[in-house]
């Protein structure tokens, strides 16, 4: 069984940048990419970022050009780089397992990390 925990939220200013790490035990077969999930105050969770373990990247509209995703395989990390940070993109951030097939997380989650960006 995969577990995942999510490290490195916290308070920053509106343009400032965090990096979120999110550990990884347990084996991701090849039909899964890692995610990272949003998730704000009353609304949904989303998918943010994803990548595979070949190393391919995706990102949702909202966060293309100031989020990178990438992973340390010998550190069994993958870590979400945020600049440019707005108000908006406050929320609980979660990693996940994501299935490119059934385009969909995997069914347990973390307790996620909270980021809090202010104006």
């Amino acid at each position: 069984q995969v577990r995942m925990v999510e490290s490195g939220g916290g308070l920053v200013q509106a343009g400032g940048s965090l990096r979120l790490s999110c550990v990884v035990s347990g084996s991701i077969s090849g039909a899964n990419a890692v995610g990272w999930f949003r998730q704000a105050p009353g609304k949904q969770r989303d998918l943010v970022a994803r990548i595979t373990s070949g190393g391919s990247t995706n990102y949702a509209d909202s966060v293309k050009g100031r989020f990178t995703i990438s992973r340390d395989n010998a550190k069994n990390t993958v870590y979400l780089q945020m600049n440019s940070l707005k108000p908006e993109d406050t929320g609980v951030y979660y990693c996940n397992i994501f299935n490119l097939l059934r385009l969909a997380p995997g069914d347990s989650w973390g307790q996620g990390t909270q980021v809090t960006v202010s104006t």
